[in-house]
């Protein structure tokens, strides 16, 4: 499960094994750098990982585990370029073409979205929904494949049948830990 925050006391509560935090600032670098020095060694304590949404240079320079890039962002390849073989890079993709791309660029996991319709990001195309988000993760066997886009705790036990996981942004701003565990609960 990876869970996309803007917010130390949501990384606080959901940093846990089998999580992943995505640090997602939508102001500035050193704001992005700020909370990823910040949310770093939260993680780690924790065993869980921690990524940089769409900023390569936040990643290197905070030490991050990893970035993942949206379709607006550097090409896959050139992501893998500069953070070299050991970090991860995981990429967004709604075709099984543009994921089995992303993976020959060098991609460790894909998100794939958005899964339903939701309100976290202005201009989404329309959803894929379970079935097609199924085709996406059979067209990359062994990559994991993460569902974003209008994850609910309903929805997350429909979509562990089609993807390896889930990507969520809102779900988590009340009771982190609790929502975590649900979640993750929900996913097994």
């Amino acid at each position: 499960m990876h869970v996309i925050t803007d917010s130390i006391d949501v990384v606080r509560g959901v940093a846990q094994p089998g999580v992943a935090v995505q640090i997602r600032v939508k102001t500035t670098d050193a704001q992005a750098y700020a909370l990823a020095l910040e949310a770093i060694p939260i993680c780690r304590a924790a065993g869980a990982m921690c990524l940089v949404n769409d900023r390569i240079g936040v990643a290197l320079a905070a030490g991050a585990d990893g970035v993942h890039v949206g379709a607006d962002d550097l090409p896959v390849d050139v992501v893998r370029r500069l953070l070299g073989p050991d970090l991860v890079v995981g990429a967004t993709c709604r075709t099984p073409e543009a994921a089995r791309a992303a993976v020959a660029s060098g991609a460790t996991y894909l998100g794939v979205g958005p899964a339903f319709e939701t309100s976290t990001k202005d201009g989404l195309p329309p959803p894929l929904g379970p079935d097609r988000i199924a085709v996406v993760a059979a067209a990359v066997p062994g990559v994991p494949v993460l569902a974003i886009g209008g994850i609910t705790l309903e929805r997350a036990g429909l979509l562990a049948k089609h993807a390896h996981g889930i990507a969520a942004v809102s779900a988590f701003a009340v009771d982190p830990r609790g929502q975590a565990a649900a979640f993750l609960a929900a996913l097994t």
